[in-house]
């Protein structure tokens, strides 16, 4: 008998977990935490400057926000909602923005942004909303000590992320709404923090919203970590001036998932090439033995590559 030919055997493959995905998603609708509800945030001036009266303005609204909607959370008899807003509340949690409606946005800044000289911006992937955001707000800790003075992280929840276990989670329509907001927000960003070193961070499904965002945005790197591909052929498809970096660690059930891009009626299923392949071109980093959701674990040999290319002192090889 003639071997199918490996592509063949891959689109069967990921056909197969889009298939299980779809039946999977209803039973775990049922408790999705986007009928959770929340107020309407107020509307946000852009950030002029990030001058220390600036931020602690931005953040007091941040808090204000957060606060209503933990107060509606707990009328509507939401105890974990209630306590993952008090939690955000507390003092010396800093928001620049909130917004408590379907699952939640949020952008959350660590260290001293107003004095920051280098910066990375975080952006999350599948399943993480506000009742599961503690493991990203725990990376970007990690990150931040290991950066050390002078430094900032920043989450950019800002986006309705696709379930773990569902349809969306392997085609672009979440990116693709994403994408126009994330790249305001980074333009924004860079013009109130003009002498820093931006990075941009991007986590699994992350990785899409970011190369969806990418064309023009001025960023010193675009690191793409547990991908499971971005849509783009190859980095020079993303159309930036910023290095491309890639990673994936070795216990990253990822390396899984096929890289192919199967186009069917409703949408295209897969993201394509590789970012660690050869043929897309990035400059490949160290991620260890880094499973899916511990690149940002403490110790770290994915940790410190990461550090290192906020940091500017990151070499780095093609693949």
């Amino acid at each position: 008998m003639v071997p199918r030919p490996r592509s063949s055997r891959a689109r069967r493959a990921l056909l197969a977990v889009l298939v299980t995905a779809a039946v999977a998603l209803p039973v775990s609708g049922a408790a999705r935490p986007s009928a959770v509800p929340a107020p309407a945030p107020a509307a946000l001036t852009p950030l002029g400057a990030a001058g220390p009266a600036e931020l602690d303005a931005r953040y007091a609204a941040g808090r204000e926000e957060i606060r209503a909607a933990r107060d509606m959370a707990a009328r509507h008899g939401d105890r974990r909602r209630a306590a993952s807003l008090t939690a955000m509340a507390r003092p010396g949690r800093t928001f620049l923005m909130f917004d408590g409606r379907d699952g939640g946005r949020g952008v959350e800044v660590l260290g001293d942004l107003s004095r920051a000289r280098r910066i990375a911006v975080l952006v999350p992937g599948a399943g993480v909303d506000l009742d599961h955001y503690g493991r990203s707000r725990r990376g970007a800790g990690a990150l931040l000590d290991e950066l050390g003075s002078g430094s900032a992280v920043v989450v950019w929840l800002g986006y309705r992320t696709p379930a773990m276990l569902g349809p969306a989670a392997m085609t672009s329509g979440r990116a693709d709404e994403a994408a126009p907001g994330l790249r305001a927000f980074v333009r924004e960003l860079s013009a109130a923090t003009p002498s820093a070193r931006v990075s941009l961070l991007c986590h699994s499904y992350g990785s899409v919203v970011c190369a969806r965002a990418a064309s023009g945005l001025e960023v010193a790197d675009i690191v793409l970590y547990g991908s499971p591909g971005t849509g783009a052929g190859s980095a020079a498809d993303l159309h930036t001036r910023a290095t491309v970096r890639a990673g994936v660690g070795g216990d990253d059930w990822i390396v899984r998932v096929p890289h192919v891009a199967v186009p069917l009626p409703f949408a295209t299923v897969g993201f394509g090439t590789d970012p660690v392949s050869p043929e897309f071109g990035a400059e490949v980093f160290d991620a260890g033995d880094a499973g899916h959701s511990a690149y940002l674990e403490r110790g770290s040999v994915s940790l410190r590559s990461i550090a290192g290319i906020v940091a500017g002192t990151a070499g780095g090889r093609h693949a």
